[in-house]
């Protein structure tokens, strides 16, 4: 019977030895995760938790830093839950920071996101009397927020029609009539005007077209005359050297035949004089001649009337 007694008192020593090193490993374990992590408590009272598991993540800008340990109803506020997370020690949690809950489209599966705003305030390591882990404060989702953002949508566009509809009475829908009715008859005014204004252009550019046709007719009516007096010009020039050279021979033969008269004696000196009278007379005769066709434009238009004595007139 001995040897079977300490048998047994060898097995029950193994047994508690292995017991003694298991436990011993799990308060190591236990102990260096709570070295790694800290815990914090998050109240949850307006948003719903549809799909939070225990084992959840826990995000920070999109980046796992902890999961959930558990929730539970609180016993004081039936809209409130209790859930209990467990957050890796590098994560910046502040004071200010707040916890939002956000689904997966596809899995259902809700997660637990901690927001800090900027600035961030101080660490968050202290509990508050009666917690026994530092609580995280409920911010606001992106659903509420959408449905906030509606429901101030909605309220804004009910005072708008309210609005409308205190604007459209009947006394401000007739005047509001009357305006448009007055709107339609200067419309219609100015499209009468509009139209002779048009008319008026039509009639002013043909008109300046006109005018243009009539100003080259008369500059190819101006280059023609130019054209028929330029030739006329030349030859009254050439004759009015040959009829002053004329002149001019004239002149001194009567010069010379008045030398001879002075010389003569008698009848026959003043037969002479006679002549060179007549031939004088002929001299002044083609010196105003000569003076005459010193202005083709007399000539050939008739004298001009600044020019003309008293008494004188165009016939």
């Amino acid at each position: 019977m001995e040897p079977e007694v300490r048998y047994t008192y060898v097995g029950a020593a193994l047994v508690v030895l292995v017991a003694a090193l298991v436990a011993g490993f799990l308060w190591v374990t236990e102990a260096a995760k709570r070295d790694a992590f800290r815990t914090y408590t998050i109240f949850f009272q307006r948003q719903p938790l549809d799909g939070l598991q225990i084992g959840g993540d826990v995000t920070m800008r999109g980046i796992k830093v902890g999961q959930v340990m558990g929730y539970e109803l609180s016993p004081t506020q039936i809209n409130q839950v209790r859930v209990t997370v467990r957050i890796d020690r590098d994560a910046p949690v502040a004071d200010n920071s707040y916890a939002v809950v956000s689904r997966n489209l596809v899995t259902g599966l809700a997660r637990i996101s901690v927001v800090t705003p900027l600035p961030a305030g101080p660490l968050l390591t202290t509990a508050v009397p009666g917690e026994r882990y530092p609580v995280i404060k409920e911010g606001t989702s992106a659903a509420e927020q959408l449905q906030d953002a509606a429901s101030r949508a909605a309220a804004a566009g009910t005072l708008a029609l309210e609005r409308v509809n205190e604007l459209l009475d009947d006394k401000n829908r007739k005047a509001f009539a009357d305006t448009l009715a007055n709107m339609r008859d200067l419309t219609a005014g100015l499209n009468q005007r509009l139209a002779r204004i048009d008319d008026a252009v039509t009639t002013l550019i043909r008109s300046a077209d006109n005018f243009g046709k009539s100003g080259e007719r008369i500059a190819a009516s101006v280059e023609r005359v130019a054209a028929d007096v330029g030739p006329l010009t030349k030859e009254g020039e050439r004759t009015l050297r040959e009829v002053t050279a004329t002149v001019v021979s004239i002149q001194r033969d009567a010069n010379a035949l008045a030398q001879q008269l002075e010389s003569a004696t008698g009848s026959t000196a003043l037969e002479l004089r006679a002549t060179a009278q007549e031939l004088r007379t002929t001299a002044d005769l083609l010196d105003r001649t000569l003076d005459r066709l010193r202005d083709p434009r007399a000539v050939i238009f008739g004298p001009n009337p600044a020019a003309m004595g008293p008494g004188e007139a165009l016939r």
